[in-house]
């Protein structure tokens, strides 16, 4: 590169920077996305259950049923907020909402488990919300658990269970959703902005009539795309240290390199802007460009496994789940993160957000040449 094109690319790039900084709207923006936004929707959506209204309805009321509602009452799960004495005041109770599971200890329970016989627990959950419910009964069935093999170790302390079952979870051992929540946001933020600020940054020149101005110039459509997307990419390299410090606030670990965070976050960005860049050759309006880029986005994020578990998609969708550029970024996150591997284990992750870029950046630049 000659030292007059240096000069060229040069000011289009300090062009695009001033032009950048002087949007305070877009900064707050870029800033909020990294920061506000993932603070609130980590603390906000959350699959967790926590102290779930339990009315718990004990026949038995013997030491052993009071000790099993009182495992239930204090396993932060679970609050015992209602104790009835028939089963249909469980009813008006799960109707009104005023309780999401019920606890039903038959009057035989402790009888049985003294004679060695297997006791019986009902538990009832309101099934309008599903998840909440299936999470509740993991919960439920690991505290019975529990406590079964606890009366089976009171009742003959010399007998040995058939099966040593000692389950071991690697990675995130106290199964925190945060921390794949808070993972998700940075990606979707990474994905948002870069997506909405290019596409904007190219549809502000056709409406001001200025980009008929940069084309006559010595500059080359591809110095003039890598100008626009230069200012987009320093402020999201800004955005995810930020990302790194809301990551400390949650406690979500970080095991993995720096360096190489911020090297394959930069190919996300990439691609992010890939997109951006196609919209804003497409588009005319700047109404039309955040409609198509809301149109675009949502398929993107949502075939990434941010929103739902790609294993419980239809074979066709995980496959078209390939095609976006969030779902390899999750796997890097979650990989430096939680796992801390190298670029020996997310190679593959690096080498489809490089291909994807690239197509999307060389259709944009073949698109806004033929514009």
């Amino acid at each position: 590169m000659n030292a007059a094109r240096r000069a060229r690319l040069a000011s289009v790039v300090r062009k695009e920077l001033t032009q950048f900084l002087r949007d305070r709207v877009m900064l707050l923006l870029v800033v909020y996305l990294y920061t506000g936004e993932v603070i609130m929707c980590t603390m906000a959506l959350s699959f967790d259950v926590r102290n779930l209204p339990t009315a718990v309805a004990d026949f038995d009321r013997s030491p052993q049923s009071r000790m099993l509602i009182d495992r239930f009452g204090s396993s932060g799960y679970f609050t015992i907020e209602h104790r009835v004495t028939r089963e249909a005041d469980l009813a008006g109770l799960l109707n009104s909402g005023k309780a999401l599971a019920a606890v039903v200890i038959p009057p035989d329970f402790s009888r049985r488990l003294v004679r060695g016989e297997p006791g019986s627990v009902q538990l009832v959950l309101d099934g309008s919300n599903a998840n909440t419910a299936t999470v509740a009964q993991g919960y439920a069935q690991r505290i019975v658990q529990s406590f079964a093999m606890e009366q089976i170790g009171a009742a003959a302390p010399s007998m040995s269970l058939p099966i040593d079952y000692r389950p071991r979870i690697w990675y995130n051992s106290q199964l925190r959703y945060s921390y794949f929540m808070l993972l998700s946001m940075i990606a979707s933020a990474g994905m948002v902005v870069g997506v909405i600020t290019t596409a904007a940054s190219i549809v502000r020149e056709k409406e001001s009539g200025t980009i008929e101005q940069l084309m006559v110039t010595p500059i080359t459509s591809a110095e003039l795309i890598g100008a626009k997307m230069l200012p987009t990419l320093l402020v999201c390299l800004l955005g995810l240290v930020l990302s790194l410090f809301v990551a400390a606030g949650f406690g979500v670990p970080m095991r993995g390199s720096l360096v190489l965070y911020f090297a394959l976050s930069s190919l996300f960005l990439m691609s992010s802007m890939g997109v951006g860049i196609l919209v804003g050759t497409l588009t005319q309006t700047l109404q039309q460009a955040l409609l198509i880029s809301l149109f675009a986005l949502f398929p993107i994020l949502f075939l990434s496994g941010t929103m739902v578990p790609l294993e419980s998609m239809p074979a066709w969708l995980q496959y078209a789940a390939l095609f976006s550029p969030v779902t390899h970024y999750m796997d890097v996150l979650r990989g430096i993160f939680l796992k801390g591997v190298g670029l020996t284990v997310l190679w593959p992750q690096a080498l489809a957000m490089t291909v994807i870029g690239g197509v999307l950046l060389g259709g944009s630049l073949w698109r806004f040449r033929r514009g």
